[in-house]
């Protein structure tokens, strides 16, 4: 029953576009993975978590992009860590680039950032609660870059189709869709896998954020919380479901980190949670 079901879900997804990033296809037989840590604290957490990253990818034959942001604008608090802004954080993730000979994505906020960040960045990433910003995403789209667009977590995953028509009539058709759960309740998200061949519909492959996807937002008053737990269990869900991506935010010591802490995975455990997860994507498309 297990293969019957593996077998529909590939057939049901299989008609997506490939993105061409570097040597690799974004959407074909190989796993892509986004990964880092949620914002860029210190040239040394970047290069650590890259170096190990890349090591653990290459090993096991998964396309890999490692993920920061320079700013993280939406904050529970105006106190709360956001980023060593632009200018400092875009030139810690161009020495990542160079160093470990990575392709990079990280968020933009808003459209006169879209330029700039394009040239250091491969994604161009847009937030989840500025996913229907048209100005932003016409912004991106005109760099020429891949855009991620987060599906909102107030949105149907139906509604991203209108979405996806803002950057392709824009000129672009270098499209990534992501899911991470929707609003569910106070402080909470749920994840509904039939998110996933919903939005592989418009032709697009589908990245899921299974660190955000655990975020319980501003249960901590000041900052939002999270629960790393259940990260495995719906990376390993979202895989079987036909997810061409995952995405997971990865810190050496989350504890300590200064956003997202509780939901980010911890460097040491990333090896076998990808391993796990690429053996089920391998399995889907057998």
């Amino acid at each position: 029953m297990l293969v019957i079901q593996l077998y529909f879900t590939y057939n049901l997804v299989m008609d997506i576009k490939k993105i061409k990033l570097r040597d690799f296809e974004i959407g074909g037989n190989k796993l892509t993975i986004l990964a880092g840590p949620c914002a860029a604290e210190s040239q040394d957490i970047l290069d650590t978590t890259a170096k190990k990253l890349k090591e653990i990818t290459d090993k096991l034959g998964i396309n890999y992009v490692f993920k920061s942001s320079f700013d993280k604008a939406n904050r529970s608090s105006i106190n709360s860590y956001r980023g060593p802004g632009l200018e400092k954080g875009l030139e810690m993730l161009k020495s990542v680039k160079e160093k470990f000979d990575v392709p990079i994505v990280t968020d933009i906020h808003t459209p006169d950032q879209a330029e700039p960040v394009s040239k250091v960045a491969d994604i161009l990433q847009i937030p989840a609660f500025l996913c229907r910003q048209t100005d932003l995403l016409v912004a991106a789209a005109k760099t020429g870059k891949i855009v991620n667009i987060k599906k909102g977590q107030f949105l149907a995953p139906e509604q991203m189709g209108t979405l996806v028509k803002k950057v392709e009539d824009s000129g672009n058709d270098k499209i990534l869709l992501t899911d991470r759960g929707c609003s569910f309740g106070y402080n909470n998200l749920v994840v509904d896998f039939r998110a996933i061949p919903i939005m592989q519909s418009f032709g697009y492959p589908i990245v899921f954020d299974a660190t955000h996807s655990v975020q319980l937002p501003g249960a901590q008053g000041a900052c939002s919380g999270g629960d790393r737990r259940f990260v495995p269990t719906l990376a390993k869900a979202a895989v079987a479901a036909g997810a061409n991506v995952l995405f997971f935010e990865v810190h050496p010591d989350p504890d300590s980190a200064k956003c997202d802490g509780p939901n980010m995975v911890a460097l040491d455990n990333a090896e076998e949670l990808f391993n796990i997860c690429n053996e089920i994507f391998k399995l889907v498309r057998k």
